[in-house]
């Protein structure tokens, strides 16, 4: 595995794979991650990482939640959407669950899509770790393929390493 790593998360990109960590500034100002000549008006506030890693070519325009990407999909490819949310998220119910997850084929629906695609499964976690909240979206070409998906996401998660806050 390649890593890739920026802002204090390092993930492991598969032979074949490619991926992106960019800093996404927040809406109000704040400072990015990506550099420290990088300021913004407001300096209490981090911007947030958004990775994405596919065994596809990812365009080189998409949204944060891969649009632009996921309808260039074909059955068997697979994109990994990692989503950082403030420190002030860390403590809430919905980042409860403790850990990076690992995920099974029946997680995956076709209605957990954030837009629903023919053929294609999502799953969308929110979880804690390191102090850091983060939102997992993760897209399956074919819902069909997902036995034979999920483990290279898997793969992917197991790779993960994310410093503390």
């Amino acid at each position: 595995m390649t890593p890739l790593t920026s802002g204090g998360v390092t993930v492991g990109l598969p032979r074949g794979w490619e991926g992106e960590i960019f800093n996404r500034a927040p809406e109000g100002g704040g400072r990015s991650l990506s550099g420290p000549n990088e300021d913004y008006s407001d300096d209490t506030e981090v911007a947030r990482n958004v990775i994405h890693v596919a065994n596809f070519a990812l365009p080189a325009e998409r949204g944060d939640f891969g649009s632009g990407a996921v309808e260039l999909m074909s059955s068997g490819a697979v994109m990994v959407i990692l989503f950082e949310h403030g420190p002030e998220s860390v403590d809430t119910p919905l980042f409860a669950r403790s850990g990076v997850p690992q995920l099974t084929a029946d997680e995956f629906h076709p209605q957990q899509m954030q837009r629903t695609l023919q053929g294609q499964s999502g799953r969308q976690i929110f979880f804690n770790t390191a102090g850091r909240a983060f939102c997992l979206y993760v897209v399956l070409g074919s819902h069909r393929q997902r036995e034979v998906l999920v483990p290279l996401v898997n793969e992917v998660l197991a790779s993960l390493d994310i410093e503390p806050a």
